[in-house]
């Protein structure tokens, strides 16, 4: 397959991914367009036809497509080098996509959503509870959906439990809605000391990878959240980001409201200009740290309870989310 072919089917395949419905010709053109691909809904078609026929694609008469398994498997093992930047781009997408206000408390907001096998919540309660009650997460809310149930976009499989968690992308969308543009750089490990961040031990550019960089660390076991739970010293997740300086004054204020709301989630905000725990920023720019929304998972992934942890994994109305402390009705 050329490359150009490569691409306009990785496109195509992308905006299928994750609907719950059929799309036709002329929806996909247009959501593809995010992602530097423009096509003539013929041409659409034929690409189409093409997955069709290698079976990434199903047909459901004039309502459209939906993407089949073999279709998920190819968006997730193929097209690397298309993949790369894919991070930044959803992170950008779905900022400008939630609507929460936090004046009026209705809107949607970036959710993670996270799946346990039922014989280990009880374990995974315990864990998840435990970085909730250290101001580990982002805010104090959650989602929890049993098997079968709807998340969002997501459907809950048998045998397992969900847990929804704020995405520190978030913030960026309640930011960008009050006119402060957030630039999202890396997402790392936090060194903390005495309950304190005091440098960035790993760092993964969000718009050179093709994986959420939390995930990756979660995974291979390189966090240490609950020791920090425990002692306030170890390893956590953390985002860092960039916000023009200009925006400072109210970017404190906003963070400080978000406390209040249980969305907070901003660590440190730097100095204009200035370097924050030794990361340099632009001029004119200034640095902010944020938690990872899913360090709760990062404790259960360390005491060896295997997660499944959609990042970014759809939106979710902010009036739908619980506090944290109902996931005790679980165990």
């Amino acid at each position: 397959m050329e490359e150009k072919t490569k691409k306009n089917v990785w496109a195509i395949l992308r905006a299928l991914q994750g609907r719950r419905k059929p799309l036709g010709a002329t929806r996909i053109g247009k959501e593809i367009q995010g992602y530097g691909v423009n096509l003539s809904q013929r041409t659409v078609r034929y690409y189409l036809a093409w997955t069709d026929r290698n079976g990434f694609t199903k047909k459901f008469g004039r309502r459209g497509r939906m993407i089949t398994p073999a279709g998920m498997k190819e968006v997730s093992d193929s097209f690397v080098f298309e993949k790369v930047g894919l991070v930044v781009c959803r992170i950008d997408e779905l900022s400008y996509r939630m609507s929460f206000c936090p004046n009026r408390l209705t809107g949607s907001i970036i959710l993670n959503v996270s799946t346990v096998k039922n014989e280990e919540v009880r374990h995974a309660v315990d864990r998840i509870v435990s970085v909730f009650e250290a101001g580990l997460g982002l805010g104090h809310l959650v989602v929890i959906g049993e098997a079968g149930h709807q998340v969002g976009d997501f459907r809950v499989p048998e045998g397992k439990t969900a847990i929804g968690t704020v995405c520190s992308v978030t913030i960026n969308g309640i930011f960008l809605n009050v006119g402060i543009p957030v630039t999202s750089r890396f997402g790392g490990l936090l060194e903390v000391r005495e309950g304190q961040p005091v440098r960035f031990t790993q760092l993964i550019n969000y718009d050179g990878t093709t994986l959420d960089p939390l995930e990756i660390f979660i995974k291979g076991r390189m966090t240490s959240v609950w020791r920090v739970a425990e002692t306030k010293n170890g390893i956590i997740g953390a985002g860092f980001r960039e916000i023009p300086s200009a925006a400072l004054a109210p970017a404190e204020k906003l963070s400080k409201k978000l406390e209040s709301l249980g969305l907070g989630g901003v660590m440190v905000i730097g100095k204009p200009g200035q370097p924050l725990l030794d990361i340099p920023v632009g001029e004119g720019r200034t640095g902010v740290i944020v938690r990872a929304g899913l360090n709760p998972l990062a404790a259960c992934e360390e005491a060896g309870i295997e997660t499944d942890n959609m990042v970014m994994g759809t939106l979710f109305e902010f009036g739908g989310l619980v506090p944290f402390e109902r996931l005790r009705q679980l165990k």
